[in-house]
């Protein structure tokens, strides 16, 4: 390990960043370190320039995918390296353009959720849909963290690296008992195939693509398709969206009220301007043409 990156990872580290964060941070610098073949340390403001022209034009990398990088490089020139730079002109971040989740409607989640053969993914993805976890939140809960007594999940460390609470269905509370019953789970209650470690988010993410063919469903399917569903299926069941917010672990409202955008019981309830125009009048009667001797 060199020692920028050692430098970097412990700037991580005093900040209590991720180990997701540190990991993709390290990764993104090192691609960069990699590209011009020099430490990050001698590079100049028109080798970050060509950098990211570099993975727009060429790699073609989505908006989401370069900001990543530009997070990654910010971070070790402003912090480790304490270059006085106006960060905003030197690595100016893309503009991510602002799209919409395709959401499944409750007869789609129960199809695809019945074309996941493997019991264990299964009742992952399930859990998903029926408290709105993250994939990462999901596959790192621990047998204690399911609170039968109050019928509450405890998420630990998620996003942000906050804890919260959400609900324990019943429904979800009996296939928990039967996943139980039949692994037996000690530490992970989804664990993984290498000892003491749980799933991965990865593993999830290859059945959710096999099922979503399997169901013949043609929107696209993945772990965060759930979450979305469970957000917008409590909207459009009359669920407040502070509730929601709660819920999901939003830090902001503004997220959360996305979903306003897509609920069909928000958006198809509206009556459309043109149903309440006045029916309109018959159309007038030709004018007779003059008469000629």
């Amino acid at each position: 390990m060199t020692q920028l990156r050692n430098r970097m990872i412990e700037d991580m580290q005093v900040r209590n960043f991720s180990i997701n964060t540190q990991k993709s941070y390290t990764y993104q610098i090192a691609q960069f370190a990699r590209y011009f073949k020099k430490s990050p340390e001698v590079l100049s403001r028109d080798d970050i320039r060509t950098y990211q022209v570099y993975l727009t034009n060429e790699k073609k990398l989505t908006p989401q995918s370069v900001g990543i990088a530009v997070s990654a490089m910010r971070f070790l020139y402003t912090v480790t390296l304490q270059r006085d730079w106006n960060i905003e002109d030197i690595i100016p971040a893309p503009r991510v353009p602002k799209t919409l989740p395709v959401v499944l409607s409750p007869e789609e989640a129960v199809r695809f959720l019945s074309s996941i053969g493997n019991l264990k993914h299964r009742t992952v993805l399930t859990t998903c849909y029926a408290a709105g976890l993250r994939i990462s939140e999901a596959v790192s809960l621990k047998p204690a963290h399911i609170d039968s007594q109050r019928m509450v999940i405890r998420v630990e460390q998620g996003k942000c690296q906050k804890d919260r609470y959400v609900m324990l269905s019943e429904r979800l509370l009996e296939t928990l008992r039967h996943w139980w019953r039949i692994a037996k789970p000690k530490e992970w209650l989804f664990p993984g195939k290498i000892p003491g470690q749980h799933i991965t988010r990865f593993a999830v993410g290859d059945t959710c693509r096999e099922a979503q063919k399997r169901s013949g469903l043609s929107k696209p399917v993945t772990p965060h398709s759930l979450r979305h569903a469970f957000a917008c299926h409590l909207l459009e069941s009359g669920t407040d969206l502070r509730t929601i917010q709660l819920l999901m672990g939003h830090r902001s409202l503004s997220t959360t009220s996305r979903y306003l955008r897509i609920a069909t019981s928000k958006v198809c309830s509206t009556k459309s301007p043109l149903d309440l125009l006045p029916h309109p009048l018959p159309p007038p009667q030709p004018t007779p043409a003059p008469e000629h001797f």
